[in-house]
């Protein structure tokens, strides 16, 4: 992931002036919250984001197969 160095906003600042952060999301589409100097959390502008542009269904699929292989030792233990 290329960040670009003028969407970084560090945690503190972040959430001291959170205004600040959502505007720099809604001009360039993402703010990267860095935090002990490292990029923690991402701030995305849902309606600019192509990568959030998913049906409801789509959006379904995608958490569920997360969810399946976060927890798949588990789900196979109760399958037996």
């Amino acid at each position: 992931m290329t960040i670009d160095t003028n969407t970084i906003v560090s945690v503190s600042e972040a959430n001291q002036n959170f205004s600040r952060v959502t505007r720099i999301a809604d001009k360039s589409g993402q703010a990267v919250i860095f935090k002990n100097n490292k990029p923690k959390y991402l701030l995305l502008d849902l309606e600019s984001n192509p990568q959030i542009d998913m049906t409801d269904d789509e959006k379904i699929d995608f958490v569920a197969a997360r969810i399946l292989k976060k927890y798949k030792p588990a789900f196979l233990e109760l399958a037996k």
